[in-house]
């Protein structure tokens, strides 16, 4: 048997991930466990825990991946440093932050509570964009396709391209810091008071209320030249090597400044957080996806010349944008994608423990990802004692009249907290760790803010779809079981499922099939056959905090909030005079 931690550690999105046999068994970021979003210290827990459903002991592991390696471009670091000077003590403080993961069975030991001398794993260290890379090609079903990968930055590299074939990831293409389409996109959302790591996917949602009143400074912003693209300098504070992010002791991401003097300049002062959203910031953020979308492309057709393939395989934090996503069909040669669910840096943990089994050790045990479900799950025993310590009254159901049951509630226009199964590995929540509702009711939205998300009003809620259904409803096929495609809908059912359809007739749809989520399948279709729609308003189950992981966690949220009713597990709890 062969045992493969994978980590991803002082990095945002810290996570562990395990493989038996080239078999991933659970994958776990460290945030739904200790409750810190996107924590970047080291996931002792997520170690622990992924040790502890597998059976296994630290002195089982054989190998550890690492989804970072510092030798990697150092020619590139030191002609940065040469040409930037100033530079070299912030280079010198990143990799001193980092340098902990060079004695890795002392971080697990120590994190673990255990004996170093139990360890006898064997480290390996993958390139950032590699494991991205990886991440996604080793849950293809394919043999041979393009790999993309996007984001801020890592290991010195914000962009790369590959051709992926067999067992192997024969890179073809790197972009370097500074010029990154992640940090460009940082930068206005900071600017426009977005300044939260993780920020950029409400900018996304705000700009399709803008305007293009900004063409020509977004086009001067990007140089697009053959297979690269360069941000211009002058919009931006000179990068370091961590492009302006800082991990602070609690293991919280921070972001400084991006912007420069000239941004000032052009635009005036940067909007103050939570203060009144002008078409100032709309205008920008419409800027910001239009030419994010124009590099996104012209990336892909660069890869495409490289790579004359149909198929591309897609990770890092950028191929989050599930806009873009949803266009590459009609603007690239790509006619199928398989994106890495866990498409951020959490997913590093995965990518670099399957490029090990595959790539290095080349254990001939090629996975195929038929779901997102990774995370942790519970039995009813856990659930049934969790809800008797809260003191809350429930009843017991059997499947199909807990199906009907919950559809009822949702059929009234009440909200559910729906939790089963093992949890979602990425940061959607995919009809496991779900809070679902009526998508055809007009104040829905408003209803699911002022009572649980307190989201800002502009942010669209997700639809999950019956994937027979899809071309039914949406003006494109191809599926999106993680919920990372952005689709148009269809005139005839834009009123229908007013409470999903975006302020541009779009919805970020998960095309859900019985084979992936035989549960979260049919709950969707008994609300077909109660209204006629094949399709439940899905959100992810958490109040301003990381997805609910444990069933106490749910069991808080929808005690603290106005949520109606809870299906947890066989069980189904029911607020005020109706509660059983």
């Amino acid at each position: 048997m062969s045992v493969i931690l994978g980590i991803n550690a002082f990095h945002a999105g810290a996570s562990a991930a395990l493989l038996v046999d080239g078999q991933p068994v659970i994958a776990i970021p460290e945030e739904r466990l200790n409750r810190v979003k996107y924590y970047a210290g080291f996931p002792s827990m997520a170690v622990r825990r992924c040790l502890e459903i597998a059976g296994l002991k630290l002195a089982d592991i054989d190998h550890v991946a690492v989804g970072r390696e510092p030798s990697a471009n150092r020619g590139k670091k030191i002609e940065y440093v040469l040409k930037n000077p100033t530079k070299l003590l912030k280079l010198l403080k990143v990799r001193a932050a980092r340098s902990q993961l060079d004695d890795l069975k002392t971080l697990i030991a120590e994190g673990c509570d255990a004996d170093p001398g139990q360890l006898r794993f064997r480290q390996w260290n993958v390139e950032h964009h590699l494991a991205h890379t990886a991440s996604a090609y080793f849950i293809s079903e394919w043999d041979k396709a393009a790999g993309f990968s996007l984001d801020g930055s890592g290991d010195f590299v914000t962009c790369m391209l590959c051709d992926c074939e067999g067992d192997q990831i024969t890179v073809k293409h790197r972009v370097y810091v500074p010029h990154s389409m992640g940090s460009l996109y940082t930068m206005i959302c900071e600017f426009i008071g977005y300044g939260q790591y993780g920020d950029e996917g409400k900018v996304m949602g705000l700009a399709p209320l803008g305007k293009d009143t900004y063409h020509e400074r977004f086009d001067e912003m990007v140089i697009l030249d053959g297979d690269n693209f360069q941000l211009n300098s002058k919009y931006f504070l000179p990068f370091g090597s961590d492009q302006g992010l800082e991990i602070d002791d609690k293991g919280q991401m921070v972001i400084h400044r991006h912007y420069s003097d000239y941004m000032l300049e052009l635009f005036g002062p940067p909007r103050a957080d939570k203060a009144e959203l002008t078409q100032r910031e709309m205008d920008l953020a419409f800027g910001l996806q239009r030419v994010f979308e124009k590099g996104y492309m012209h990336i892909l057709n660069a890869l495409h010349r490289m790579v004359p393939c149909e198929r591309v395989v897609m990770s890092g934090g950028c191929v989050l944008n599930s806009v873009a996503n949803g266009k590459l069909f009609d603007q690239t040669p790509f006619r199928e994608t398989c994106i890495q669910p866990a498409a951020g840096d959490d997913g590093l943990s995965l990518g670099a423990a399957l490029y090990v089994s595959n790539s290095m050790l080349k254990e001939g045990r090629r996975y195929a990802m038929r779901d997102a479900y990774l995370g942790p799950e519970f039995n009813e025993a856990e659930m049934k004692a969790d809800l008797d310590s809260a003191g809350v009254k429930y009843r017991r159901l059997e499947r199909q009249p807990l199906l009907e049951a919950t559809i009822d509630e949702i059929v009234k226009g009440n909200v559910v907290g729906w939790f089963q199964g093992r949890m979602e590995w990425g940061p959607r929540a995919l009809g496991n760790r779900s809070i679902v509702v009526h998508p055809g009711l007009p104040n829905m939205k408003d209803v699911l803010n002022a009572r649980i998300k307190r989201r800002e009003a502009f942010r669209p809620f997700a639809p999950s779809v019956l994937a027979e259904r899809q071309t039914d409803i949406f003006e494109h096929a191809h599926p999106s079981p993680f919920m990372l495609h952005v689709y148009k809908i269809k005139p005839a059912w834009r009123e229908r499922l007013v409470a999903v359809n975006h302020v541009d007739n779009t919805g970020r749809l998960q095309s859900v099939s019985r084979e992936e989520n035989p549960l979260y399948y049919d709950l969707i279709r008994e609300f077909d056959k109660r209204t006629g729609i094949p399709v439940l308003l899905n959100t992810s189950f958490n109040e301003n905090e990381p997805i609910v992981c444990r069933p106490s966690e749910a069991i808080d949220c929808f005690l603290r909030t106005k949520m109606d009713t809870l299906a947890i597990g066989p069980f189904v709890c029911t607020k005020g005079p109706g509660a059983a």
